[in-house]
């Protein structure tokens, strides 16, 4: 049976309450004042701060839990601030008939050489005129704003030329793994 060893003492939640809730009330004390009112804070809660001294030295804590308690007030929970969670926005996706419409544009036009993802996004704008309309018209009843809808079909067509030009790559280096394999292959029989 093996004891697993703590690395990082933490104090009680109950206990890092007091403890913020006394740090943020002394956050803008000088030094001394800070000090001054952390011996009367010790001094009233002499059995809390006890308790808490005896869970720390049975978890095996080895220094001096006061200093410990007197550090985290003074230097981390003075100046932590409680960061609430963001509410993540609904995602909302395009529709897969424009990816499948985005797909064939870079499909039919990859191999030409003025094709990059600029000028290309223009083109297909030109070219599916009638389904972005129709994809305008379903992202604004679902909330988003016109500005918004240009950049997200922008940035969906350059996602979709990169992951299309990625593959290509890959299939590319790989049929010339390929190649190098047969030539290896035919050197060796030689």
């Amino acid at each position: 049976m093996t004891e697993n060893t703590i690395f990082r003492f933490k104090f009680t939640n109950e206990f890092t309450e007091h403890l913020l809730s006394f740090a943020k009330l002394h956050q803008y004390d000088d030094r001394v004042t800070y000090k001054e009112q952390w011996s009367r804070w010790v001094q009233n809660n002499d059995a809390f701060i006890q308790d808490e001294s005896n869970r720390m030295k049975t978890l095996g804590y080895d220094g001096n839990v006061l200093e410990k308690m007197y550090k985290s007030g003074r230097y981390y929970f003075r100046t932590k601030t409680k960061n609430q969670p963001k509410t993540r926005r609904k995602y909302i996706s395009i529709d897969k008939d424009v990816i499948e419409a985005m797909d064939n544009h870079i499909l039919q036009h990859f191999g030409t050489p003025v094709f990059k993802p600029s000028s290309s996004h223009e083109d297909f704008c030109n070219e599916y005129t009638d389904t972005l309309q129709e994809e305008y018209t379903r992202l604004l009843s679902e909330g988003l704003i016109k500005n918004d809808i240009s950049n997200k079909i922008k940035k969906t067509y350059k996602n979709r030329y990169f992951l299309f030009s990625k593959h290509k790559n890959v299939n590319m280096d790989m049929n010339l793994d390929n190649r190098r394999d047969d030539v290896i292959d035919c050197i060796k029989e030689d």
